[in-house]
């Protein structure tokens, strides 16, 4: 059967297919460099087409399209016009309007020049339709219709982004090349997301993004979040969590920030523990405006809590036309401070919360509640009372959640959940966390591999109605926000071809064809490396270093590791001699930091692990390896200090996160270079003089054989599954049966990789499989896969990783934070008597989720 594997001749193609390519011309509405008679002009010779929008539009629609203008400008140099009146304009013309809303359009539609067949009603939806004489005195022009108010704003920030603006232009610097000509191909372009709530969270805000903010716009306000919406817009996103860390409130602290997010065209949500769009902040203060406070408890304090939550739907509901600021409003609750609640009588409190917080809904609205948008976050402990059988209202949106760390922990089951229902499912998802084991939020350590394996399981079993990731600062996880917004607009576009074309095709995008595809490999073996351990968990005793005889130092484990830093640093810097000066600042913040700042927090290890074991031996090669750990822990402060230094200090602050010499979950008060030590000054001279040499251990052990698992000899299809290689997942590329999704599958079914080895002597053998991290979405005990050792019966092994939020005390929970820290978890089988010479280890799926990594079989 054919294996999809995608060489990286393939990948080149599949860039042209996926990207918003600026001049792949075959298709229509294309953008390209150069025109045919029938193309629009929408830059000639330097000077861009004029934009018109009704002055009666929305003002999110108005906001896109004076975007798309100012984009326009940026792209050719010039100033791109604005038009009020379409009866001034000469030459070609962009028209940004809202189908029923806007006067022109449904002129156009009326004379049967528009041609929107299907639009009308679609959530979000847009056409991109170029018009021959539109108007007598406009010869052609780019009609860009959406559905709604959303669909018209993603139709222009599309065409910003496919003549070459970055949705990161403000956020990352993303340079924007200039282009003397581009024009538009003939006819129409049509999109629409599948995913309806499509988002990201602000959180574990403190102290980067907040000091930054504070430094830069005076505080998280208004200012600020113009930048953050229109982010979320150019994302093609629409929901937002804001920043809530103490003591902040988005709509207590700026009352013209749900405004603005409103005008924009932003629905704004709360967290997971905010309910009825109120901060938890506004808890703790205000007691005189109406609120008198107390106990965070439902049971004892329900009056308060049913006073503050009126007055937080009251507030969305204060903008005066009778319409809500949109909101997709969170009900539920957890204990004060995002802890949980009591104990014993939770889910029978928790019902009476939902239902008299709908009853809040329904009264200051006077609407019935299902016509307000809402959403319940099975967050944590909260799923376990799902599990127990709680439920809330069809309408509401249920919201699983992650692990904190990657994993999702549970999806819709037919047969156990209703498929149907009205609010339909989402995910919660995590790019940063604070909590156990550690905290991780200093720097981008997801896999976008990882990000698309479980996001595509949620999808296919039907998780659709919204989808929110947890980003920290925001930056510098640019990188995963942009996969992850780009495969919630249309989960069904990002196929493993495109998955595998994605670091090239962003780096492209970001930096230009020419360096795209180094800089998108450099990315891919980044996401690797870093996901190895994330830095917070890092220390001296992360991995093992080998011996030493004489003056040979072997770096074992440690060693190969750093040594892969070290090889990627070279390729950074390389290429960054190659950059264009208006590229520098974003490559340093997107490659090159990254980089550079995880390489260096490794060699700084690496030396201490070395310092310390030779100087417990009172070696002297001790003290240059001393010196290696302080030279790595100033390095590490001259990288923050250009980073807060990049275009006149636009992001001072935003890398003050401490990230190194943890000890418990928690943060730090600072940055603190471990301790080392120096062998005394009256150490022999032979010892002082000795030279520091590596050398890596090339020996084999016969009775241990390692396969990576994309390396099979056979693949055996079936049920309507292939298997499938998906590059730079865990450790390294891992297989999956695809599509996911699908019920278990039995022996019978046969779907089943082989692996040929030979082993040399006979005995006892154990193959142990090492899997890519994850859960039991279904509520079961675990995810079943099948070994068996040429035509032997099958052994059934099962993975079962059970999250834990304190201390592990079942053997699923150690095996879970295990498996978090080293970003793998392996499960084994016995074979007794195996005979020497050749056998063909066989690897069944069983369950779903199930991603191989590597195989080891040990007759040892």
């Amino acid at each position: 059967m054919k294996i999809h594997k995608f060489p990286a001749r393939l990948a080149c193609v599949l860039v042209l297919l996926a990207a918003p390519a600026a001049f792949a011309c075959d298709k229509p509405v294309s953008v390209c460099a150069t025109g045919k008679s029938s193309s629009l002009a929408l830059i000639r010779a330097g000077a861009p087409a004029a934009v018109y929008v009704d002055a009666t539009a929305d003002p999110a629609v108005r906001h896109a399209a004076e975007g798309l203008r100012g984009d326009l400008g940026r792209v050719s140099g010039g100033e791109a016009t604005r038009l009020s009146d379409l009866s001034r304009a000469h030459g070609p013309v962009v028209i940004v309007g809202v189908l029923g809303a806007s006067p022109v359009v449904d002129a156009l539609v009326h004379s049967g020049k528009l041609k929107v067949e299907g639009l009308a009603g679609q959530w979000e939806g847009f056409r991109q339709i170029v018009v021959e004489r539109p108007f007598a005195n406009v010869p052609r022009a780019l009609v860009i219709v959406g559905a709604d108010r959303r669909g018209a704003v993603y139709g222009a920030y599309d065409l910003s982004e496919r003549i070459g603006v970055s949705p990161w232009t403000w956020w990352a610097d993303a340079p924007v090349a200039r282009k003397t000509d581009l024009f538009l191909t003939a006819g129409a372009r049509a999109d629409h997301p599948r995913v309806r709530y499509r988002g990201f969270f602000i959180n574990d805000e403190d102290p980067a993004f907040s000091g930054w903010a504070k430094k830069k716009f005076g505080g998280i306000n208004s200012d600020l979040y113009a930048h953050v919406f229109e982010l979320t817009l150019r994302l093609k996103g629409n929901y937002l969590w804001p920043a809530m860390w103490a003591p902040k409130a988005f709509n207590d602290d700026d009352p013209r920030n749900k405004v603005l997010a409103d005008e924009m065209g932003v629905v704004m949500g709360s967290s997971h523990h905010e309910p009825m769009t109120r901060a938890q902040s506004e808890w703790h203060r205000n007691t005189d405006r109406g609120v008198t406070g107390g106990r965070w408890d439902y049971a004892a304090n329900g009056d308060n809590l049913r006073a503050f939550w009126r007055g937080g739907i009251e507030r969305m509901m204060s903008k005066g036309d009778g319409t809500p600021y949109e909101s997709l409003v969170t009900v539920g609750m957890r204990g004060d401070g995002d802890e949980p609640m009591a104990e014993g009588a939770a889910t029978q409190l928790l019902e009476k919360v939902v239902a008299d917080q709908r009853k809040i809904i329904a009264e200051v609205t006077g609407k019935p509640p299902e016509k307000t948008p809402q959403v319940w976050a099975l967050y944590k402990e909260v799923q376990d009372y799902y599990d127990h059988g709680m439920r809330v209202p069809d309408d509401v949106t249920l919201l699983f959640s992650d692990d904190n760390w990657g994993q999702v922990r549970r999806l819709p089951v037919a047969g156990k959940d209703a498929v149907d229902r009205a609010g339909g499912y989402g995910v919660y998802y995590h790019f940063d966390y604070v909590g156990g084991p550690r905290n991780y939020k200093w720097i981008n350590t997801n896999q976008v591999a990882k990000i698309w394996q479980q996001m595509n399981l949620a999808y296919e079993r039907g998780a659709r109605n919204l989808w929110i990731v947890n980003v920290g600062d925001i930056k510098p996880l640019e990188y995963p926000l942009d996969f992850f917004m780009r495969m919630a607009w249309n989960p069904e576009a990002m196929t493993p071809q495109a998955l595998e074309a994605y670091p090239r095709q962003w780096a492209s995008e970001t930096f230009g064809d020419e360096l795209g595809p180094e800089i998108g490999a450099i990315m891919a073996a980044y996401g690797t490396q870093a996901s190895r351990r994330k830095p917070e968990l890092l220390d001296q005793d992360s991995f093992p270093i080998g011996a030493e005889t004489g003056p040979v130092l072997d770096g074992g484990q440690f060693g190969d590791i750093v040594e892969d830093w070290r090889r990627l640093v070279g390729k950074v810097e390389a290429i960054k001699a190659r950059l264009r000066p208006d590229q520098q600042d974003a490559y340093f913040q997107l490659v090159e930091y990254p980089v550079l700042a995880f390489a260096n927090l490794y060699e700084m290890y690496y030396a201490t692990a070395w310092n310390r074991r030779l100087a417990s031996r009172n070696d002297a090669r001790a003290n240059p390896f001393a010196d290696q750990v302080e030279a790595a822990f100033k390095r590490d402060g001259d990288l923050t200090a250009r980073y807060h230094a990049l275009n006149d200090g636009k992001w001072d602050g935003m890398m003050n996160q401490v990230h190194m010499s943890y000890v418990i979950w928690n943060d730090p008060v600072q940055q603190s270079m471990p301790s080392v030590t120096r062998v005394a000054a009256d150490t022999p001279p032979d010892k002082l003089s000795a030279k520091v040499q590596f050398a890596r251990s090339t020996a084999k052990d016969p009775g241990l054989i390692t396969i990576e698992a994309a390396k099979f000899d056979r693949a055996t299809g079936g049920r309507g599954l292939a298997w499938t290689v998906l590059s730079n997942l865990g450790h390294g590329d891992a297989v999956v049966a695809l599509p996911q999704g699908r019920p278990a599958t039995e022996i019978r079914d046969g779907v089943r990789l082989d692996y040929a080895v030979s082993v040399a002597r006979a005995g006892p053998a154990k193959v142990r499989l090492r899997l890519a991290p994850t859960l039991d979405t279904t509520g079961g005990q675990g995810i079943r896969i099948g070994v068996s050792l040429d035509d032997g019966p099958v052994q059934v092994v099962t993975a079962s990783l059970v999250p834990t939020a304190g201390a592990a005390s079942t053997p699923e929970q150690v095996a879970w934070v295990a498996a978090v820290k080293d970003h793998v978890h392996t499960v084994e089988a016995a074979f007794q008597d195996v005979a020497a010479g050749a056998h063909v280890v066989k690897v069944w799926r069983l369950d779903d989720n199930a991603v191989l990594e590597q195989l080891i079989v040990d007759t040892r």
